[in-house]
């Protein structure tokens, strides 16, 4: 069974990956067809609530910090 760690050195990989594939249709003057720009977001999503469920692992509460911040920010 793999451990935390390699998952997410995983996602990273599949997150330079991604970056870099996004980068060369960018340089294709066709661009990005619809599909391929619907599933690029679907993975960003992804991405994110693995990154936000990484932090909630570690402990950090991210919608909790982002009230707090805007709370002081009021105040």
């Amino acid at each position: 069974m793999r451990g935390t760690g390699e998952s997410l050195d995983n996602t990273s990989l599949r997150l330079v990956v991604l970056w870099h594939r996004m980068l060369q249709v960018l340089e294709d003057p066709s661009g990005f067809s619809t599909a391929e720009l619907l599933g690029n977001a679907a993975m960003a999503i992804g991405a994110l609530v693995v990154i936000w469920g990484a932090l909630r692992l570690m402990g950090i509460n991210l919608l909790t910090e982002i009230q707090n911040a805007i709370e002081r920010s009021m105040h």
